[in-house]
């Protein structure tokens, strides 16, 4: 599998009551693998305006490689508010440029070279980058990583949206409250949470199935094991990106030929370390990437 990582979808700004931040979980998971060596973009749009501007001198200063079109919708904008554990509240503005990602020539041949990519549900709610995301997936080599990072916001979702992505798919990243709703779109009645991804993991024969939850831990299901690991006690500043940040470390250290319960292990401490940083994009000590290196 080639070395070039994709996070494709919502590249935006989130706006915290004294600051704001560049995010997007597409864009936040191809920051973090490239910090592990690997050829990480970011594949969105921006708006012909001074956010946009802003995100693309934000890219480049983090040396993040990235295919943004420019389009004649705004910026995108986030409100976050976070509430007395750390854990962020979100209002997503709508009709902006991550809604109108264009696949372009230069955004297929990006696909024809990628083994991994990284996509979510929230840059789907609009057709033009839904057809987009589809057609980047369908354009990829065979027996490339497709991610759902399925990611569910506010009312931008439903089961056909999910159904359809998880097709596409041979890994989903989920956490707890997701699983819950995606229970009942779907109808089933298994109350546990494991017994749900095995359904899942089974239906759709996927390979992976990563599920956080956040401070109760995290699994990680294949179908022949499952891993458990407990979240680290640590100082919270955020929790943004922290999710982003897990599935990166993951799937990094997944594709360097590290078994589940190892690359399970260091996405849970990098996560962990992320949520003891402000934002969703904090440069990780070399303490991690030696680790990773082992």
């Amino acid at each position: 599998m080639n070395n070039t990582i994709v996070g494709l979808g919502e590249i935006l700004w989130d706006v915290f009551p004294e600051r704001k931040v560049m995010g997007g979980a597409p864009a936040n998971f191809a920051y973090h693998v490239s910090q592990f060596g690997y050829n990480g973009y970011a594949v969105s749009a921006v708006g012909e305006d001074l956010l946009g501007k802003e995100i693309l001198d934000c890219l480049a200063e983090k040396g993040l490689n990235y295919l943004i079109e420019t389009t004649d919708f705004p910026t995108g904008t986030v409100n976050v508010k976070l509430n007395d554990k750390g854990v962020p509240e979100y209002e997503i503005c709508e009709n902006v440029a991550w809604d109108n990602i264009p696949f372009t020539a230069k955004t297929e041949n990006l696909a024809k070279n990628t083994g991994t990519v990284s996509f979510g549900s929230l840059a789907q709610r609009n057709s033009v980058s839904r057809e987009t995301i589809k057609n980047f997936l369908k354009s990829m080599p065979e027996n490339s990583l497709k991610i759902f990072d399925i990611n569910l916001r506010q009312h931008f979702y439903s089961k056909e949206l999910i159904h359809e992505s998880l097709q596409l798919s041979n890994m989903l990243k989920i956490n707890d409250e997701e699983i819950v709703l995606v229970a009942q779109l779907y109808g089933y009645r298994e109350g546990d949470e494991q017994a749900i991804c095995k359904r899942l993991l089974e239906e759709y024969e996927l390979d992976i199935i990563v599920l956080t939850k956040g401070t109760d831990g995290s699994f990680v299901f294949t179908p022949k094991e499952t891993s458990y690991q407990p979240t680290p006690v640590v100082h919270v500043a955020d929790t943004v990106g922290a999710g982003d940040s897990f599935t990166a470390a993951f799937v990094a250290s997944y594709l360097q030929g590290k078994c589940l319960i190892d690359a399970h292990q260091f996405a849970v401490e990098v996560s962990a370390y992320v949520c003891t940083q402000h934002g969703a994009m904090p440069k990780l000590p070399n303490t991690y990437l030696e680790l990773f290196r082992k």
